[in-house]
C-alpha cells in the first residue's frame, strides 16, 4: 500500500462516519464507499480503481468545485470531512502532513 493510502485509511479511521474529501494537489479524492455516495450524489464519475492497492473505487473533483460538491453532499444527509494538506508538498521531502480542517453535518 502506498505512504499516501496508509495516510487516507489512518484520517478515515477517525472519521468512520463521515465521506472524507482528501485533498490530493488540485484534486479532493474519495475513496470505496464514499467514492460511491459522492459519485451518486454530486454526479462526479467513478473510477474503478483496482489498479491501485488497497482500494476499489475513486471519485475525484477538482478543488474549485469543492462548495457545490459540499453542499450536495449535506443536503442529500450526509456528514462530510475535509482533509487539507497541511503543508507545501514541494518544500517537504515526503509526504505532506494532512489533516481534517472542517467537518460539515446536516442542519
Amino acid at each position: 500500500m502506498s505512504e499516501l493510502l496508509k495516510q487516507y485509511k489512518a484520517i478515515k479511521e477517525k472519521y468512520m462516519d463521515a465521506i472524507l474529501l482528501f485533498r490530493v494537489g488540485d484534486f479532493y479524492e474519495s475513496f470505496d464507499e464514499d467514492a460511491k455516495t459522492v459519485s451518486r450524489c454530486a454526479g462526479i464519475i467513478l473510477n474503478d480503481a483496482k489498479r491501485r492497492h488497497a482500494i476499489q473505487y475513486c471519485a475525484s473533483l477538482p478543488a474549485n468545485t469543492l462548495d457545490t460538491v459540499l453542499r450536495k453532499l449535506v443536503n442529500a444527509g450526509y456528514r462530510v470531512a475535509i482533509c487539507e494538506q497541511l503543508e507545501d508538498p514541494k518544500s517537504t521531502k515526503g509526504l505532506a502532513r494532512r489533516g481534517v480542517t472542517g467537518l460539515l453535518k446536516p442542519s
